[in-house]
């Protein structure tokens, strides 16, 4: 054996395989930020199914039927109708969703930083790089994490379904995955993609574009340096479409009812934010990884 290789034998496997390494260091990170926020995400797609489930069961009377309860409520009668670790249904495919999503759109958005992009020499990277690949960035992660953001829709919803008295579809995870695939095929899994990729572009524009501008500014620009506190400072198938989703919500519903679940969205992606960058920074170092 040569000696450059017995070299590389000997060097960390974060170096030996640096995206392998990342895309498993930020699956590790979003674990934890989903474990800690997931009653929000649980409330908030509580609140945004309660005027379908109105709406399919009274008409258009559904704008004054609809039972919005508000976030502190709906996650109170979670706790009283159903139990305490039911606000935790479905984290299992959340958890798979985000290893995934989050692998996917951490090491996309540094391999375009770092290899397509590129910083100036003055490690200076322009905001609109940042932008363009915080979209990309999240364009790929969602696109290959739908299947699990499906399931993981689908099993939160069990709960209420056994309220309602009809019939749990699914057994636990793996089997919400095999019956979905067994109905709708391999397209199946990706059924609602183009408005979840729509969604994930903006959000990584603000959630990476955010982070990496502001963080290598006050590390630029400061006398802070790369550690916690400047991570801390930086921090179904009802619908044939997107539009017709978009048409039914308004009509059956009200315009307002766009933004059903926004306080708890808001509430939950804050918290989620950082504590995803902020385990992400800090495993990156205990691992021998150079910072984000």
């Amino acid at each position: 054996m040569s000696a450059p290789e017995d070299e590389e034998r000997l060097l960390p496997l974060a170096q030996r395989w640096p995206r392998a390494s990342k895309f498993l260091l930020s699956g590790c990170a979003a674990t934890v930020a989903e474990l800690a926020t997931f009653p929000l995400d649980l409330t908030k797609t509580r609140l945004q199914i309660q005027g379908e489930a109105a709406l399919a069961r009274l008409g258009h009377g559904a704008r004054e039927a609809a039972p919005y309860r508000g976030m502190v409520r709906t996650a109170l009668g979670i706790v009283q109708e159903e139990g305490f670790l039911k606000l935790w249904q479905g984290v299992t495919p959340a958890i798979y969703r985000h290893i995934v999503y989050s692998g996917g759109r951490m090491v996309t958005y540094e391999h375009l930083r770092e290899v397509v992009f590129g910083k100036g020499e003055d490690k200076h990277y322009p905001l609109w790089k940042s932008v363009i690949g915080g979209m990309m960035a999240g364009v790929v992660g969602q696109f290959l994490a739908n299947p699990t953001d499906l399931v993981k829709v689908q099993m939160q919803m069990e709960g209420k379904r056994k309220l309602e008295g009809k019939p749990l579809r699914f057994r636990g995870v793996h089997h919400a995955f095999a019956k979905i695939l067994a109905e709708g095929g391999v397209r199946g899994l990706w059924a609602g993609w183009v408005p979840n990729i729509q969604r994930a572009a903006l959000v990584n524009m603000g959630d990476l574009t955010t982070y990496d501008t502001v963080k290598h500014y006050l590390v630029l620009n400061t006398p802070l340096e790369d550690n916690i506190m400047t991570h801390g400072l930086s921090r179904g198938l009802l619908y044939k479409s997107s539009t017709d989703c978009l048409v039914q919500a308004v009509q059956g519903e009200g315009f307002m009812s766009l933004y059903k679940g926004f306080l708890p969205s808001w509430l939950r992606m804050t918290p989620w934010s950082l504590v995803f960058w902020l385990t992400y920074e800090k495993i990156r170092e205990m691992s021998g990884v150079s910072p984000f």
